[in-house]
């Protein structure tokens, strides 16, 4: 009857909702498709953008296949028994996080041309076609993971049985091979996609905007159509890495911690489906959020974008009280009860709401910060990188407080296993919170397009406004990212010890306080080598761009036509080699840890690399965020205006701050979900090792 139970549940909740967001993105992709793609000057410019960003996947996979061969033969060879089946898990894992990027990526850039086209009849119908794209994004996301995980799952039931035992130590290790998957594409996909994007911006920014007196996205610049791909490849199929990660962990370790709750076993085997039923009412919420977003003219599109959101988010709440309902009703589980478990969903929901609120008042436009940042650019870029590094350093502090308050209080109300449901409640409606983060580079993109196009001023001026609303809500993106970053990560090395048997941790251990300290550079470790790789790259590209503008002077005059191939073809190559050596570590790291130090000093180091990483996460996305929105406050005649002093300062700032927030910082959410997963993975083999 258990048996019976399990499967079913999670053949109707998981398989059942995995296949209906497939079906929903296939219905919003038909449309999209279906949309004019404008005029044939406009096709071709989106076409330059669109092959660019596909090719460049197609090479970032390609140079990916053989490591994620190796470290499948590595989980098959390595493991005995059962756990050999985790380097299939792991196999399936990567495939569905590139599957998830290729086609969100590939509606992504359908849909810029489409959306400029669409802007000529106003701001709905733009908004609509943009927020599509968007949804696609979000809704393959969680599709192919709720479909993934599920089928795992129900295999490994069918396989092995499904007493709680067999689940925690055979299905679930199994599992987790299918994170260990994810993570492994989604870290090479954010530091790969950012390196890309970055090089771009800069090249683009620095000898177009700077040295040449140029507008963004002027089609004289032969950066620019690099730097649109750069849009997609960082900020949509990056980010979508990074979430699919985050949700694939979440119910990874949610699921194992639920079996060490001390409850009947019947009771934990409710816990255990709680979290694929919990995915699959939020998806549902999230489709029908979708809905609610319809914009008028005269009201910003923020307002309906909120409406989408907040209307999910509600829906979420109320479908949670109903899901605890019929799981656990009247029944306790180790001092707790239905409402400790909605409170735990309910606290995560509002952290992750309140997380991107705090993001937007440090990086929003005309904020405190950042028209601090404003006021600092008058004397130069010195001041306007010594406030915009004082702002973010700031902002670190109120995201810290609320993970710790949610951390404290979700722990009180249902234990450990409370934390975790807290990081699932973030979650919960990522259908649509991904749609709204991918809808802003595909605006930024139709914005470009509608330049490079000639389309007319009217079509910008909405473009830009769907813009505006963009940057703020990659923003709020980046810090909803970032929070369910650390909640995951807490719960996955949470899951590792209870995997590795590890007990309880003496943390004036020597081994112990080493790990710490270790754990803690490796964010700076990484971040330098990403940092710095931007820089190798950016200078290729700023030669590059050099070298037309002085050997083609007729590209500034209109009677040359500049090589935008060669800048996409500089970027894909400095990308794909720069990405390896930052990866390799972050996977590395904890095996040689765990297997020369022992299990307690990788405690150690997880503990580390977490306090560390999400700090200087929060630090990097913000400040970065706020000198992105001072530059774009002056280009819209504050402090002086476009061409002045104060601009080419804020154009520095932003220069600093965008590899910040689009790379090294966006990539320690990766880092420090990897690592922990990793360590996961190889519980087993420590356990046996260490005896």
């Amino acid at each position: 009857m258990i048996h019976y139970m399990i499967t079913t549940t999670f053949l109707i909740a998981g398989v059942g909702g995995g296949v209906a967001a497939l079906v929903f993105a296939l219905f919003k992709t038909r449309w999209i498709y279906r949309q004019s793609p404008g005029s044939e000057d406009l096709q071709r410019i989106s076409g330059y953008v669109s092959e660019g960003a596909m090719a460049f996947l197609s090479r970032e996979y390609r140079v990916l296949i053989p490591f994620v061969i190796i470290v499948a033969a590595f989980l098959a060879v390595a493991n005995t028994g059962s756990l050999r089946l985790q380097s299939i898990a792991f196999l399936l894992g990567a495939l569905t996080s590139g599957l998830a990027g290729f086609i969100g990526m590939r509606v992504a850039t359908a849909s810029n041309s489409r959306t400029t086209h669409a802007a000529t009849n106003g701001l709905n119908p733009a908004l609509k076609v943009a927020f599509s794209g968007g949804t696609v994004m979000g809704m393959s996301v969680v599709g192919l993971v709720l479909l993934g995980a599920s089928s795992i799952l129900i295999a490994g039931s069918w396989l092995y049985g499904d007493d709680p035992d067999t689940i925690q130590y055979t299905i679930l290790p199994i599992l987790s091979g299918f994170s260990l998957g994810a993570s492994s594409i989604a870290l090479f996909s954010r530091v790969g996609g950012g390196i890309f994007t970055k090089a771009a911006d800069v090249g683009a920014d620095l000898v177009g905007k700077v040295e040449a007196g140029i507008p963004e996205d002027d089609p004289r610049n032969p950066a620019t159509i690099a730097d649109n791909v750069g849009d997609n490849v960082g900020d949509v199929a990056g980010m979508g890495a990074d979430l699919f990660e985050s949700f694939v962990g979440s119910l990874v370790g949610s699921m194992i911690l639920a079996l060490t709750v001390d409850a009947p076993v019947d009771m934990r085997l409710r816990l255990f489906a709680f979290p694929i039923i919990l995915s699959a009412v939020g998806l549902l919420s999230s489709m029908i959020g979708v809905f609610f977003v319809r914009a008028r003219e005269g009201i910003s599109p923020q307002k309906a974008l909120n409406a989408g959101t907040f209307g999910a988010s509600l829906l979420a709440a109320l479908l949670t009280i109903l899901t605890a309902y019929l799981l656990v009703g009247g029944q306790s589980f180790a001092g707790a009860g239905m409402w400790h478990l909605v409170g735990s969903v309910l606290i995560g929901l509002v952290a992750g709401v309140s997380i991107g609120l705090l993001t937007e008042m440090f990086t929003g436009t005309d904020t405190y910060p950042v028209n601090q940042i404003v006021e600092s650019c008058q004397t130069g870029a010195a001041t306007t990188i010594i406030t915009g590094v004082g702002m973010g350093m700031l902002s670190t502090v109120f995201p810290i407080l609320i993970i710790g308050a949610t951390i404290l209080i979700s722990f009180m109300l249902t234990g450990l296993f409370g934390i975790a449901i807290a990081a699932l409640g973030m979650l919960i409606t990522l259908g649509i919170q991904l749609a709204v983060d991918a809808y802003g580079p595909i605006a930024d993109n139709a914005g470009g397009l509608a330049v490079m196009a000639g389309y007319p001023a009217g079509v910008r001026d909405i473009t830009d406004e769907l813009d505006s609303v963009g940057n703020t809500t990659a923003a709020i993106g980046k810090g909803f990212a970032i929070g369910s970053a650390a909640l995951t990560a807490i719960i996955l090395f949470t899951s590792f010890r209870e995997q590795a048997g590890a007990g309880d941790i003496n943390l004036m251990d020597v081994r112990v306080l080493v790990g710490i300290l270790l754990g803690a550079v490796i964010p700076y470790l990484f971040s330098a080598l990403a940092m710095n790789a931007i820089g190798k790259a950016a200078f290729l590209m700023i030669e590059e761009v050099r070298r037309q503008f002085k050997q083609k002077p007729g590209i500034l005059t209109d009677t040359e036509k500049p090589d935008y191939g060669r800048c996409v073809d500089i970027s894909t190559a400095s990308a794909l080699k720069q990405m390896l050596i930052p990866g390799i570590i972050a996977a590395l790291t904890p095996v040689l840890v765990g297997f020369l130090g022992g299990i307690d000093m990788l405690v150690g180091v997880l503990v580390g690399v977490t306090a560390s990483g999400v700090v200087l996460a929060i630090f990097m996305a913000n400040s970065g965020g706020a000198w992105d929105n001072a530059k774009k406050m002056i280009e819209g005649g504050a402090g002086g205006g476009r061409g002045s002093e104060a601009h080419k300062a804020s154009v520095v700032g932003d220069t600093v701050g965008d590899p910040f927030k689009d790379t090294a910082g966006p990539a320690l959410n990766i880092l420090i979900k990897l690592m922990a997963v990793v360590s996961l993975v190889i519980a087993p083999m420590l356990m046996a090792y260490w005896g």
